[in-house]
């Protein structure tokens, strides 16, 4: 089961091998059927996705299920992520919750980074700042990209210029458009005088090259609420 998880895996990525995303399905497929929890997931990614395959929603859900309840922190947070939005499965922020700290638990970083918006934002649960706090460093130590953009963004907000900019130039090599665009705005706030100004221009302009080569993303930060950009 493995060996046919890795070879879908190589299909899909076309490494060593012509990508072949529908060939990568069916591989996936035969691995998950057989019980192999990672296949469970990477079929319910291409589910989700349509790679190799037309999308389908509410089949990736289940797969992820499936995979989550033997225990796969990557198919426990690609389920989260499906419950916190409603997609293919009813929305249901406490199921989310559930199975980000789950995974988060098991040691898996994007999930940290999760529950520490959960516990920043309280979604269905008091706020916990401090909490919040934690879990994003731990996203953060662990390498997850947003859970620096996370931790360095409430150093910024608590006056804590360079160590804000420390985890902001650790994520900025990894991070996508609509974190770039994040970081932009949040650097725009701290200004060009005080504690770690000198630092933050030099970064400020690192983030505004990367940008350039995104147009769309320069128009605004997304984010999933008003206010600092938070990932």
């Amino acid at each position: 089961m493995e060996a046919q998880l890795l070879l879908g895996q190589a299909l899909l990525d076309g490494v060593h091998l012509a990508r072949d995303a529908a060939q990568a399905v069916a591989w996936f497929t035969v691995a998950a059927q057989a019980g192999h929890p990672p296949a469970m997931n990477m079929l319910g990614r291409c589910l989700e996705r349509g790679w190799g395959c037309a999308p389908d929603a509410a089949a990736a859900a289940g797969w992820y299920g499936r995979a989550a309840e033997r225990g796969d922190d990557w198919a426990r947070y690609n389920l989260a992520n499906m419950r916190l939005r409603g997609r293919g499965v009813a929305r249901d922020r406490r199921a989310a919750w559930a199975l980000f700290l789950a995974a988060a638990r098991a040691g898996h970083a994007k999930s940290m980074n999760l529950v520490g918006r959960f516990l920043e934002e309280g979604w269905d649960r008091p706020r916990d700042r401090e909490a919040a706090r934690l879990w994003y460093r731990r996203a953060a130590e662990a390498g997850d990209y947003r859970g620096q953009h996370n931790l360095a963004s409430m150093l910024a907000e608590d006056g804590a210029i360079d160590g804000a900019v420390a985890w902001w130039h650790l994520a900025l090599e990894a991070a996508t458009p609509d974190i770039l665009a994040a970081m932009r705005d949040s650097l725009a706030r701290i200004g060009d005088a005080g504690p770690g100004h000198v630092g933050a221009a030099a970064l400020r302009a690192r983030v505004a090259e990367r940008l350039a080569a995104h147009p769309a993303a320069a128009e605004a930060s997304p984010g999933l609420r008003p206010g600092p950009g938070r990932a």
